[in-house]
């Protein structure tokens, strides 16, 4: 095996082994700064020692016993340094020395489960900003570097190494415990898990900026993060919803995407290109979800409304009846401007163009949308299936000014211009 080789193969293992080694440290150490350098550091042997003596047979428990030696010699330094603070004897000096590496290696053989856990809740932590949430999730639980979250996201680099810095820093100073919260703070903490999974997966199934139309690296982490999060969390009806809806939605993935690499609509696209696997895998996920009881959350309901779409064979069978009613349903629970948006466009599908528009027209004055460039597009729609082609090539041009996707934008002004086709048109 060659040291290319040898370098790809250590990349693919650390995506793999690297929140393993992250979470058992930090719930030693108790601080995720401190845990990611020494994962590091191990990581770094790997580079240095795999390419001369070959890959271990189990390079994961390689790169644990790599990282659990550092911290067992980061932790005799400071207990040293503690000790002479307090002008200790050496007797006393190698008693604790010794304690804290038994201590530590019983510790590392706890479920690893409940430390993945752990570093979840710790990187999705409300004390940080939704964009540092979102980076340190994915350098602490996606193993990906800072060079790749910036590709990702079209932000420089600089920047995202800065928040990831602060959010450590922020973390230390909140001194937030490395823990799973329990009773009544479980909820609103499980909420900020999800979203920060979900933002992640809708960046890469819809990307808001640059010249693709879709990142699909990013919804491969996504989906990791959230059945690794399902695994942990069974009993979370929500936490299937969200997998649920995850799964159904990357099952689209392959026909979201023209030849050319341009936008194909749902109602245009080939079903024959779902793969059929993240469906059932989708379906399963609901089934779970609706088992556990209870009424359904905001993810598992946005899931009902992909399986709805998902079980239809053609555009002309799906249910937008079901869709219209989930969609009243979701805007109760959570409402929102985009919900509403989202609601008028089910309902214009389930009753007609005019209801839709009625809907639509409302939320013009809604301060949350006023940049939001699918209202003008919405908009264009419904106006050109009521046959207005004038003003719904006014609204398309609008939207293609608002979004920063090229491809969108490419195919906004296309609509647009099909629409100033059928204006000319004679009826």
């Amino acid at each position: 095996m060659t040291g290319t080789d040898v370098h790809r193969s250590v990349e693919a293992i650390w995506r793999i082994e690297s929140a393993k080694l992250v979470g058992a440290l930090a719930r030693l150490l108790r601080d995720v700064g401190l845990a990611e350098e020494l994962a590091q550091d191990a990581l770094v042997a790997a580079l240095e020692q795999w390419p001369v003596d070959g890959i271990p047979e189990r390079p994961g428990a390689w790169l644990m016993a790599t990282a659990k030696h550092r911290a067992i010699d980061h932790l005799r330094r400071r207990a040293l340094l503690e000790r002479k603070h307090a002008a200790l004897g050496r007797e006393h000096e190698a008693e604790q020395a010794a304690l804290a590496a038994a201590s530590f290696d019983a510790a590392l053989d706890d479920d690893i489960g409940d430390d993945l856990l752990r570093l979840v809740f710790t990187a999705c932590h409300p004390v940080l900003s939704r964009e540092a949430r979102v980076a340190l999730t994915l350098r602490l639980l996606g193993g990906l570097s800072t060079a790749e979250i910036a590709r990702a996201f079209l932000v420089p680099e600089a920047t995202v190494a800065q928040r990831i810095v602060r959010a450590k820093r922020t973390l230390a100073e909140a001194r937030v415990p490395f823990e799973v919260p329990r009773g009544p703070g479980l909820a609103a903490r499980l909420s900020s898990v999800l979203e920060v999974v979900y933002l992640i997966f809708n960046e890469g199934y819809a990307a808001t900026a640059g010249d693709d139309w879709m990142r699909p690296a990013l919804c491969e982490e996504a989906l990791r993060l959230g059945r690794i999060l399902a695994g942990l969390a069974p009993q979370e009806p929500e936490v299937h919803g969200l997998v649920a809806l995850m799964e159904i939605q990357a099952s689209r993935a392959r026909a979201r995407t023209g030849p050319a690499g341009e936008p194909v609509l749902l109602l245009d696209q080939d079903r024959g290109r779902w793969d059929q696997l993240l469906i059932r895998r989708g379906l399963a996920a609901l089934a779970r979800a609706e088992a556990l009881g209870g009424a359904l959350g905001p993810y598992a309901l946005q899931a009902a409304i992909a399986a709805c779409h998902a079980r239809a064979r053609t555009p002309t069978e799906t249910d937008w009846a079901r869709i219209a009613a989930l969609y009243d349903a979701l805007a109760e629970l959570a409402p929102s401007p985009v919900v509403e948006l989202n609601r008028a466009v089910a309902l214009a599908m389930a009753f007609g163009p005019e209801a839709g528009l009625e809907l639509a027209d409302a939320l013009l004055a809604e301060p949350a949308l006023q940049r939001y460039h699918l209202l003008p597009s919405v908009r264009g729609d419904l106006l050109a299936r009521l046959g207005r082609h004038a003003e719904a090539r006014a609204e398309f041009e609008r939207a293609a000014a608002l979004t920063r996707n090229g491809r969108e934008r490419e195919l906004l002004l296309a609509r647009a211009a099909a629409c100033a086709g059928a204006a000319q048109t004679p009826s």
